[in-house]
């Protein structure tokens, strides 16, 4: 099972890129965000003639986020408990059946909090911690679960092509970093990283200043996986040649294959 994320940044400008992508790709599920639209302007229907079941939480102009799955939804919710008034549209979750029992997948879209001295961080930071509240208690429940998407997080230097241009970034502020560290800390695991070390691994190219055509990129996009997923992982994929199609996104598709239907007979023994 291929499991993917995209910041497509604007589906309907993207959506002949994200229909190519899904024909060569063949993702099973993927989490989509800053769809910025309405649920009803979603281009349902072109993605749905590829045999995807699609769900959304969108919102005019702003954010969004989607789930298509070529697996029927046991149930879906959309928002992220913890705070009433938070109306952006920023958290999609999705259940799926696989012979080996439910896989759970929750997209996101973390704020972005810049600038830092404003009341963007600190409103960065508290859905941080209402995505940490979430975390913690699906984990109780011991199923497969995948935290995916556009997390506004560069995890560590090593993600980051130039670290110090980025040091007062919300991104990468200290606090930001340890808040994403605290959500490893509960048991998940950071899928690119358990299967690499290497440097250099970017989902994010800004537009200004040439950044593709140097590399200087960074990585923002992930998937954190419980331990019933990650020891299910195979492989993980970043599709940075999507980032020099024309009038591309800034980011690119990141996707992790799973071993999941096996899992039952082992499970039974």
């Amino acid at each position: 099972m291929r499991i993917a994320t995209w910041n497509v940044n604007s589906v309907r400008q993207r959506i002949d890129h994200l229909l190519t992508w899904l024909k060569e790709c063949s993702p099973d599920i993927v989490c989509l965000q800053e769809i910025k639209c309405t649920d009803d302007a979603f281009p349902r229907l072109e993605i749905e003639a590829l045999g995807y079941n699609v769900v959304t939480h969108g919102q005019k102009t702003f954010n969004g986020v989607a789930l298509l799955s070529k697996l029927p939804f046991d149930e879906t919710k959309s928002g992220l408990d913890g705070d009433a008034e938070d109306v952006h549209a920023r958290f999609l979750e999705g259940v799926v059946s696989l012979k080996s029992g439910v896989v759970r997948i929750a997209c996101l879209y973390l704020p972005n909090g810049n600038p830092p001295n404003t009341e963007k961080y600190p409103y960065k930071l508290k859905w941080m911690s209402r995505l940490r509240d979430y975390a913690r208690e699906r984990l109780k429940t011991e199923e497969p679960l995948i935290l995916a998407g556009d997390f506004n997080v560069i995890p560590a230097a090593d993600d980051v092509s130039s670290p110090e241009a980025w040091v007062e970034d919300a991104l990468f502020r200290p606090e930001t970093r340890e808040s994403f560290q605290s959500l490893l800390g509960l048991g998940l695991t950071d899928a690119l990283r358990a299967v690499t070390d290497a440097p250099g691994q970017y989902t994010f190219w800004d537009y200004q200043a040439g950044a593709w055509q140097k590399n200087m990129g960074i990585r923002i996009d992930h998937l954190l996986l419980s331990p019933q997923a990650s020891d299910r992982l195979v492989e993980v994929g970043i599709d940075s040649y999507v980032r020099a199609w024309e009038k591309p996104s800034d980011h690119v598709p990141v996707w992790a294959d799973f071993d999941l239907e096996t899992a039952s007979l082992e499970d039974a023994r």
